[in-house]
């Protein structure tokens, strides 16, 4: 990986520290812009919702792709010019997706949205392990916070998209003004982070270790294990809860947006304030009570018989849920010689579990309904819990 080179002062860490947040931030925001517009690029090019899901799988492979290999671009060019490669890239694949869409070129959307996946993919791993670099120079748990930068993010690119929609912006030039965006903050960013060297410009006498494959490493398996359930709470949370109110509650569609709303907002919150609740009590027993709360919750907001009930279920489904995935990234990175490699390896099963679990309840959904499937949830949840020991941080040496 990318080996800090010199002692960090107050001034310097707390300069990185607000550049990794504002990049998490961005990355958020990114993210959530496209997807509030994706109803706009289904009418654009005349899709049908099974058309638009191949489309988008598109980015999916992309960033699943980019994923494994990201721990090492980082060791050979460091975490800022990784940042700042992935930035340019997704932008340029922005501009893509944006002159595709005024071309009305499905096959062209597809190519940029693969390589718009490689820029994301590659950008969320380079952020979580710059993140880690800075908790670990703070001595305090911080990288929940960046985590809700990008939860924040998310929120107001959202709410930024619908606003475009609304009075009739078009998507391209929508994405084209988010591009530009992109392009300045990678390139300027990443200057505050800490300072880093490639592995190759490392001198000659520094000692070095063999090089072993972080797969084959069983305590950066079992973390990832961990985060695979925590991803796969997450992101059925995102995908299913608005549906599941409805169709389980025969509540209306703006109160299963509310619902979705309650479990983000649950969620963003504990990230801003968890840190401090990790400090406090451990990694390992916060990782449970988060696995704990998180099937608790869900348990509630699917046996619940009235929507106040199930919202109680959703606010305690995100409590839950929003701890897991950072500290699955601090625990990968407790090595700082190892962080790059471990990182990736846990992000690519994390978002493995992201992308293709909330699918599969649909399908599991379409036999039981969506409301009875999400119990299905409860297994990984519990699997979590159990193997949460793996994340236990590694003793100072």
């Amino acid at each position: 990986m990318s080996i800090n080179t010199s002692t960090s002062t107050g001034p310097s860490l707390r300069a990185a520290a607000a550049a990794t947040f504002v990049v998490f931030g961005v990355n958020g925001f990114v993210f959530a812009s496209w997807a509030a517009r994706i109803p706009a690029v289904t009418e654009t090019l005349h899709l049908t919702s099974g058309q638009m899901g191949t489309l988008l799988l598109c980015t999916a492979i992309g960033s699943l792709l980019a994923l494994p290999t990201a721990g090492l671009v980082v060791g050979r060019i460091g975490t800022a010019n990784a940042v700042r490669s992935a930035g340019v890239l997704a932008a340029l694949a922005g501009v893509g997706i944006a002159l595709s869409l005024s071309a009305e070129s499905v096959a062209g959307t597809a190519i940029s949205l693969f390589f718009f996946g490689i820029g994301i993919g590659l950008w969320d791993v380079s952020q979580n392990i710059e993140g880690a670099d800075v908790e670990h120079k703070l001595r305090r748990t911080i990288m929940p916070q960046f985590h809700a930068a990008f939860s924040g993010g998310a929120f107001v690119g959202a709410l930024i998209g619908a606003g475009l929609s609304s009075i009739g912006v078009g998507l391209p030039l929508h994405l084209l003004a988010i591009a530009g965006i992109v392009v300045v903050v990678a390139l300027i960013a990443p200057r505050y982070f800490l300072p880093h060297l490639p592995e190759a410009a490392l001198a000659d006498g520094e000692p070095r270790t063999p090089k072993e494959s972080a797969w084959r490493d069983g305590r950066t398996l079992l973390i990832g294990v961990v985060v695979l359930g925590a991803t796969l709470t997450e992101g059925a949370g995102n995908d299913w809860i608005a549906k599941a109110t409805v169709d389980g509650l025969g509540a209306s569609e703006s109160t299963g947006a509310l619902m979705f709303a309650l479990f983000v907002l649950a969620m963003t919150a504990m990230r801003f304030f968890g840190g401090r609740v990790i400090d406090t009590y451990g990694r390992v027993a916060v990782l449970r009570a988060s696995m704990a709360a998180a099937a608790a919750g869900l348990g509630m907001f699917v046996l619940a018989g009235n929507v106040w009930l199930a919202g109680v279920g959703a606010a305690l489904w995100g409590v839950g849920a929003a701890l897991a995935f950072p500290m699955g990234m601090s625990a990968a990175a407790d090595d700082p010689k190892h962080a790059a490699a471990r990182v990736s390896v846990v992000s690519t099963l994390g978002y493995v579990s992201f992308l293709a679990g909330p699918p599969l309840l649909g399908y599991l959904g379409d036999l039981t309904g969506i409301h009875l499937a999400l119990l299905a949830i409860l297994a990984p949840i519990m699997l979590a819990l159990l193997l949460a020991g793996a994340a236990k941080p590694l003793a100072s040496k």
